[in-house]
């Protein structure tokens, strides 16, 4: 599917963290969005206040007419649409266009220089962290966000159409619709054994998505990990370490050791050796792409986190 030739885009589920982001990526890029949701949010409200028109009862009647021409118009659907959903039976009726969010990231991903963050834990931290360092260095960067991060308050960074920041989803084996050109794996912690049977399974899947990177050596993955990729971590043998780490008045302060330099009092604010392994891979993949240490040191120190997970009330 070539999105140049969409003109109008109708979500189902508009209000879900990752279709949210999506309707926002599409808003900018200066498509017509709408959508359906089942209640008013927070989210929600904020799309509306970013000129998306929502509406919260299921009848095709309140979808407006643009939004009905097969040619130019994609159906973005969530799978927690329930089967007798009359606007999406509609819509599979008239033949359009109808994809699930993951397909539609495969889509945007297939033409941009695409960072793939996977993982069971960890995915949307270090997406967030990855996608502020890329943003704040220039780049030319959209990052997807599956939560809303504290510097924006959004889950949409940046509106770049080079460069994706995208979380690698292994439910439902979504992550192997994405096209990476980097990735990292965080964890591979037995999860989502409803799909995959058993842990074995799972792994086999994370193994089916790092071949999905045409070159091996762009594959990071974290010490945990039983993969091979340049390793991330606390360890001495990590390509990326993390070392001399202490707590001064609240914040990290640490030293980075790369394959090329050693740089020293790093600072970072998230509280957790888990956080500080998520800003450790996401320094590395955007140091490993070549962005300036300094602004990575900078960036680090200026990112505040993701709602909801440690947040300062």
């Amino acid at each position: 599917m070539d999105i140049n030739s969409i003109k109008s885009v109708y979500f189902i589920g508009i209000g879900g963290i990752g279709m949210s982001a999506l309707a926002r990526y599409f808003k900018f890029i200066g498509k017509e969005v709408a959508g359906y949701d089942k209640v008013s949010t927070q989210l929600t409200q904020e799309l509306e206040a970013a000129g998306i028109e929502i509406h919260y009862e299921d009848n095709v009647d309140l979808i407006r007419a643009n939004y009905k021409d097969v040619a130019s118009t994609l159906v973005v659907v969530t799978p927690a649409v329930p089967q007798e959903h009359s606007e999406w039976n509609y819509f599979k009726s008239n033949q359009f266009e109808i994809k699930k969010r993951s397909e539609v990231l495969g889509i945007i991903t297939k033409d941009t220089y695409c960072f793939a963050v996977a993982g069971t834990h960890g995915k949307t931290t270090t997406t967030s962290i990855l996608g502020h360092l890329l943003f704040q260095a220039g780049l030319d960067v959209t990052a997807f966000v599956g939560g809303v991060v504290e510097n924006y308050q959004t889950n949409l960074i940046g509106s770049g159409k080079t460069i994706t920041v995208v979380e690698a989803d292994e439910f439902d084996r979504s992550f192997l619709r994405l096209f990476p050109n980097v990735a990292c794996i965080t964890s591979t912690e037995a999860d989502h054994l409803d799909i995959f049977g058993t842990a074995e399974e799972m792994l086999v899947a994370f193994k089916d998505f790092a071949q999905r990177l045409p070159e091996a050596n762009k594959l990071f993955v974290t010490e945990v990990v039983d993969l091979a990729g340049i390793q991330v971590g606390f360890g001495s043998d990590c390509s990326y370490q993390a070392k001399n780490i202490k707590v001064v008045n609240g914040w990290y302060v640490f030293d980075i050791v790369t394959p090329n330099e050693t740089i020293h009092d790093v600072s970072f604010g998230l509280p957790g050796r888990h956080n500080l392994s998520n800003a450790l891979m996401a320094f590395a993949m955007a140091s490993d792409y070549g962005v300036d240490t300094q602004k990575l040191v900078e960036g680090l120190k200026s990112f505040r986190g993701v709602r909801r997970r440690f947040s300062y009330k």
